[in-house]
């Protein structure tokens, strides 16, 4: 569990967003309030499926100045779109802006070009680019930033995890403000592969015949790619979106893919988020739950509900039908769609498709003003939660 010792919390106050929707928010928002699905079938011999696979992968059209691959380009785009968001806010950069990246394979693409493609051969310059620190250094030299920066990594918790680290470091008086960005650009074939053969991954039909969180029929997870940053403040210069009121950790310690049966550090995981946050489980208006559609995570999240949140019987949603499951930057995603929800006064839930759990919001809905909880669950065991509150 983290501490905010009484400090003031910390705001949402720029998004920034390339997803499988295409290059910027604006495409995000009106994907996600749309209720359509980001992927689209990709067809060719990459994938080596006759019959094409549905992916919300990224499409092209980052900056060359940015990278030679689209993850360093994503990373860039979405860094400078908060940012600039931000800016256009009112906020006033502090003398120590930190960054915070959120990455689990980092650049698969670029990897697999560089050992198929190049046979292991290319010039300093462009072989610096594969290594993960290039783009936090790239990126801090483009705006001046001199406060700590580096990666984080928690598998698909990864997001959260970045935005409780962010918190952290104000909490701590370590840095004036945080951009915090996440990043997963993976589905290469055999990226795509294994998690299919793994039984989670399903490409093989439009997401929402798939990706059914909390109804019956559901398969596993539409598979997708994103980029999000954040601008994170705590000085009151700028108009936020979200509060961050507090979050928590936790690890199952119990197996490399499956959730633990009895959910246990899941629960205490939501419990130190509540109780870092000043929240009561009864004042819960919504669970942004991490819905991957897997019957274990249907299982853990349906128990969440019943056990932690009886009383107050908040509304559930999942963004991965329509975002698909951004692995690393999973969480991140699912943030910034509630955040222009908050902005946009709507809850861009997907459409329901089948008999479904009686909270499961369906489509997008008029937002109340009340708490959300976010968890996210790992894979290998990784739990965490972030709370998340109305601005102003």
């Amino acid at each position: 569990m983290i501490s905010n010792n009484g400090a003031d919390n910390v705001d949402i106050v720029g998004v920034g967003a390339v997803t499988g929707y295409g290059w910027g928010t604006d495409a995000l928002w009106g994907g996600v309030s749309g209720g359509k699905p980001a992927a689209v079938l990709h067809q060719g011999a990459a994938y080596a499926d006759g019959d094409g696979i549905w992916l919300a992968k990224v499409p092209d059209g980052g900056d060359p100045a940015d990278g030679r691959s689209r993850f360093s380009q994503a990373m860039r785009f979405a860094a400078r779109e908060a940012i600039d968001d931000a800016h256009a806010r009112g906020w006033d950069p502090g003398r120590r802006v930190g960054l915070l990246h959120g990455v689990v394979l980092g650049d698969t693409e670029d990897w697999r070009s560089f050992h198929l493609d190049d046979h292991g051969y290319r010039r300093i310059r462009d072989y610096m680019g594969l290594l993960p620190s290039t783009p936090i250094s790239t990126l801090m030299q483009e705006f001046g930033f001199h406060g700590p920066a580096m990666n984080v990594s928690a598998t698909c918790s990864s997001g959260n995890v970045a935005l409780i680290t962010a918190k952290m470091w104000l909490d701590a008086g370590i840095v004036d403000d945080v951009v915090c960005v996440a990043t997963d650009l993976s589905l290469t074939p055999e990226n795509v592969d294994h998690f299919v053969r793994l039984g989670a991954g399903v490409v093989d039909t439009e997401p929402l015949d798939a990706c059914r969180p909390f109804q019956e029929g559901s398969r596993g997870f539409a598979m997708g790619e994103a980029s999000v940053g954040f601008v994170l403040s705590r000085r009151g210069s700028a108009r936020g979106y979200l509060g961050i009121l507090g979050g928590a950790m936790s690890h199952d310690g119990f197996h490399v893919a499956s959730v633990a049966p009895d959910h246990r550090e899941i629960m205490r995981c939501v419990t130190d988020a509540l109780d870092d946050a000043g929240v009561a489980a009864r004042d819960v208006r919504y669970l942004n739950a991490h819905g991957p559609g897997t019957a274990q995570c249907d299982a853990a999240e349906t128990a969440i509900l019943a056990e932690m949140f009886a009383e107050s019987r908040p509304a559930v949603y999942s963004m991965k039908p329509l975002t698909g499951h951004c692995q690393g930057a999973a969480a991140a995603v699912e943030i910034a769609a509630a955040a222009l929800g908050a902005e946009h006064g709507v809850v861009p839930a997907p459409p329901q498709v089948a008999a479904a759990h009686p909270q499961l919001l369906d489509g997008a809905t008029p937002m109340v003003d009340g708490i959300t909880v976010k968890p996210s669950l790992g894979m290998g065991g990784h739990n965490s939660v972030t709370v998340l509150a109305p601005v102003g």
